[in-house]
């Protein structure tokens, strides 16, 4: 029997791995993956150029803007962790026509911007942007922020304000936090918050592996129904077997696609090395060490050592369970149009899980969506994203795992007899009286 199981689920993963669609896919996935990764580079390739500088001519007629100006927005630049600065400011003696002759006739000079400070007795000063096409949000964002200090500068001239009563004005307020549950703390509600939006992002290509997984196997069943190779198979191997070997087969080609989908990441972050400087790597990662670093909490790298084993088995008992309710709807059906009518309550549980995982910041300490969070098939999607806001402990994901495995076990105990009735199955005919006979009987 461990011969024949062995045989068929080697047989089964061939078919799904030694194919030209697999390969061309994952050509084209590899391809885009690792293009999105050095998207700047391609563009540059192009002809983008991330690294010419805007050119920003300052017309002062206020003799101080320029210098005030010229110092925010390097400070502001300061700020970020670019190399070096993306902005060329000029003092231009030029008149304001001269300028927009230049940027309209002058092809070197049409992505320039031209700025144009004059004092006002009611507004302090104004200020006038010009340029030939549309500023993007990151330009004006630094241009606002550099011509609001030159007012300031100019209003602490003229109302006789000193710069320490400006800043106390201008500073934000700190909140001191005050968490009253003793098992909840403070520092990791921001994490909580960030964690709770972004983590249905992470958890997209389980959802997506799931309704592969799904229909590759339904698939690959019904077609040996409709070549009738189904007659030739059960003649040679028990049904039991047969179930087995397919469900074996769709989890491990999952989990090959999904350790190939991380491979690919990892290239395409270490393929930045060759398009551009080597050092662009080290300064990547430094900036995500800082990223996951600001963003977890010491309390929380901690528990990764035991969250992420136990979310791990949680999604892999629940691609199992996905596999054996595709394998025995899969067997009940008579052509892959049922089968693909009969998935779609399986996408739907899917997507109702990714759904609660994004609403579950938004209504947090719901008891709905936490009771949601034990329903198997749905835990998996679910329950990481609640232990993530607190809303779970790590005794509620072991629950879920717990329900997760028994409802396994439910599949495989009565699953395997509508298995054995409808694998042989041609006919639609009757076909729900057997399965309830099915499910009556005694192995």
């Amino acid at each position: 029997m461990k011969n024949k199981l062995k045989f068929l689920i080697g047989v089964s993963l061939r078919r799904k791995v030694q194919t030209k669609w697999f390969y061309i896919a994952n050509i084209c996935i590899a391809l885009v993956i690792i293009g999105l990764a050095n998207i700047d580079h391609i563009i540059n390739f192009f002809g983008g150029d991330f690294d010419q500088k805007t050119k920003i001519y300052v017309i002062d007629n206020t003799d101080v803007a320029f210098d005030i100006f010229k110092a925010s927005a390097d400070a502001s630049f300061s700020l970020t962790d670019d190399s070096e600065n993306n902005y060329e400011i000029i003092n231009s003696d030029n008149s304001k026509e001269e300028i927009i002759e230049m940027i309209k006739t002058n092809e070197e000079e049409k992505n320039s911007l031209a700025l144009v400070f004059d004092l006002n007795e009611e507004n302090i000063v104004d200020v006038e942007l010009i340029s030939n096409n549309f500023v993007d949000a990151l330009d004006m964002s630094m241009i606002n922020s550099a011509a609001n200090s030159v007012k300031v500068y100019l209003a602490m001239e003229k109302f006789d304000i000193s710069e320490e009563e400006i800043v106390a004005i201008n500073s934000g307020v700190t909140i001191n936090r005050t968490v009253l549950d003793e098992s909840k703390d403070s520092a990791d509600e921001n994490m909580e918050i960030i964690m709770s939006t972004v983590f249905p992002i992470f958890i997209l290509p389980f959802l997506i592996l799931v309704i592969f997984l799904v229909q590759m196997i339904g698939a690959e069943i019904n077609d040996e129904k409709t070549t009738r190779g189904m007659e030739i198979i059960i003649a040679n191997v028990s049904p039991q077997v047969h179930f087995f070997s397919k469900c074996i087969a769709g989890n491990l080609f999952i989990l090959i696609q999904g350790a190939l989908l991380i491979l690919y990441a990892v290239l395409g972050f270490l393929s930045r090395g060759f398009f551009g400087d080597v050092s662009g790597i080290s300064d990547l990662a430094g900036q995500l060490t800082g990223m996951l670093s600001s963003l977890f909490t010491p309390s929380f790298v901690d528990s990764l050592v035991y969250v992420i084993p136990l979310v791990l088995v949680l999604m892999i008992l629940t691609f199992i369970g996905y596999s054996l309710v595709a394998g025995i709807l899969a067997s009940i059906t008579t052509n892959t149009e049922d089968f693909q009518q009969l998935q779609t309550p399986i996408i739907l549980i899917v997507l109702l899980g990714y759904y609660l995982a994004m609403m579950a910041g938004a209504f947090e300490g719901s008891v709905i969506i936490n009771i949601f969070g034990y329903i198997p098939f749905i835990s998996a999607i679910l329950s990481p994203s609640l232990l993530v806001m607190g809303e779970f402990s790590v005794i509620d994901v072991i629950i879920s795992i717990a329900l997760m495995a028994v409802t396994i076990f439910v599949l495989i105990k009565y699953g395997l007899r509508i298995y054995k009735v409808g694998i042989l199955n041609y006919s639609s005919n009757g076909l729900w009286k057997k399965m309830f006979k099915a499910l009556k009987e005694k192995n």
